[in-house]
């Protein structure tokens, strides 16, 4: 006999209770902004050797499948340095690095020829998968790779002849945006060419810096063997501007105790680089965590660090079309009763006088300043910080710059009404005051059935 109260899908499974949240349903809700923003743009991925030999790597050929069918543009940059290591040692040939660099003799060029020739060949096998009962199932994914990269040696630095190591000179900009265009995945391996037939050892990450800086790509993303950049207590830094590259760099040179990890390193200046060249964001992700791709792409927060030119995070004045965001923002708080409830006509008309901040689009910080000149006083109001962005002193950022704000303005004190969060304020310098001491226009306003508890700051001290 059938149960009446166990529901049912389409398919004869039990189906979620009505109301129910669905975390699947949830993230493509969340990851459709992401999905229309980054169809037809150009990623630029790059990975070493590393992630090749790794066991799982077919997970990540998996998503790069899928980062395809949601109609990205890839060019995917491998390293093979375990790859030729490995041919070395087999041969008994010297391994030697000088500064991070290897020192590529006709021994080791002759490896680097055929480890590049192995994975190049590994991934393009991967990308051609197509098991019914996998991933890749109906999926048909050409691939193109060639002499996109004219080289030149490095030659001879601090009297060291670096021999067949070399910097990449140009991409061929057109052949590699002609594959893109014909809805190929472009694979560039880090093997570059001279007009005279030389065949040079690259570095990955110069190729794909200078590919991404050719293409105008929309991003450039390092696959690396770390989490990204963490700061002294080991947290991860989740932005980083490229301005700050060089000092984060000379704080932890190679060969010094806590010198950063030499693909991070040379991630980092490849990054900041690409920044100064138009790239919009770089992202240093750990692969070795799975799914770290979709993540980063298909999730606001992400999981690596980003390097960015400009402030990924920006604080600013509020304009028109923030309205709808920061009523958003303030709802939760004006239901639990900590705000008053604003209409969507008095916000439009009072919005000179907020400030947000501003994270990817999502309004996530706000507070208003509405001032009262005669008395040099002013108001700080609809202080709300996004649930999910509380603990980054974002609140403490807004009231500074709220401070700032009024002090340009010639106001001397600054006044709040609270009904949830006195000690918040009174931690930032707010004193206990009273009716009377606010302006009479706001006198007037006070609702005694609310009983909101006063607080001043003088910002003349």
């Amino acid at each position: 006999m059938t149960d009446p109260t166990r529901v049912t899908d389409q398919t004869g499974r039990p189906a979620a209770p009505r109301g129910a949240r669905d975390p699947f349903v949830d993230w493509v809700r969340q990851a459709t902004p992401y999905i229309h923003a980054h169809r037809g743009c150009t990623f630029v991925v790059c990975f070493g050797g590393e992630a090749v030999a790794d066991p799982g790597f077919a997970h990540l050929i998996h998503d790069l499948a899928l980062l395809h069918g949601l109609g990205v543009r890839l060019v995917l940059v491998h390293g093979a340095r375990p790859q030729i290591e490995a041919r070395l040692t087999e041969r008994h040939s010297e391994l030697r690095y000088v500064n991070g660099l290897r020192v590529t003799d006709d021994a080791a060029l002759a490896c680097v020829k055929e480890a590049a020739g192995v994975v190049r060949v590994e991934i393009e096998a991967l990308l051609s998968m197509g098991l019914a009962d996998s991933p890749m199932a109906g999926v048909r994914i050409p691939v193109a790779s060639g002499n996109f990269v004219t080289a030149r040696p490095i030659g001879v630095l601090d009297g060291v002849d670096y021999r067949q190591t070399g910097v990449v000179r140009r991409v061929d900009r057109q052949s590699l945006a002609q594959r893109l265009d014909a809805g190929a995945v472009a694979l560039m391996p880090p093997l570059g060419y001279s007009p005279t037939g030389e065949v040079f050892n690259l570095s990955a990450a110069d190729v794909a810096r200078s590919a991404a800086i050719a293409l105008a790509a929309d991003k450039l993303i390092f696959l690396i063997e770390e989490p990204g950049v963490c700061d002294e207590s080991g947290a991860l830094v989740s932005n980083i501007l490229s301005s700050e590259v060089e000092a984060l760099l000379a704080a932890a040179p190679a060969g010094h105790p806590g010198a950063l990890p030499e693909d991070l390193a040379q991630a980092l200046r490849a990054g900041a680089d690409a920044c100064l060249h138009g790239v919009r964001r770089v992202h240093l992700i750990d692969r070795q965590r799975d799914g770290t791709l979709l993540r980063e792409l298909y999730t606001r927060d992400g999981s690596g660090t980003l390097i960015t030119g400009q402030p990924y995070e920006g604080l600013r004045s509020a304009r028109t079309e923030d309205v709808t965001g920061i009523l958003e923002l303030l709802r939760p708080l004006e239901e639990r009763g900590v705000l008053v409830p604003r209409s969507r006509e008095r916000l439009e008309t009072e919005i000179g006088h907020y400030f947000l901040m501003e994270r990817d689009g999502l309004v996530i910080a706000c507070a208003a300043l509405h001032p009262y000149p005669q008395q040099r006083m002013g108001e700080l109001a609809g202080v709300a910080v996004h649930e999910g962005y509380r603990g980054g002193r974002r609140g403490d950022k807004l009231v500074t710059h709220i401070e700032s704000v009024a002090r340009t303005r010639g106001l001397t004190r600054l006044f709040v009404l609270t009904t949830q969060t006195a000690h918040w304020f009174q931690e930032r310098g707010f004193l206990p005051a009273t009716r009377a001491d606010l302006p009479t226009e706001k006198q007037a306003l006070y609702d005694r059935q609310r009983n909101s508890l006063v607080f001043i700051k003088d910002l003349s001290a």
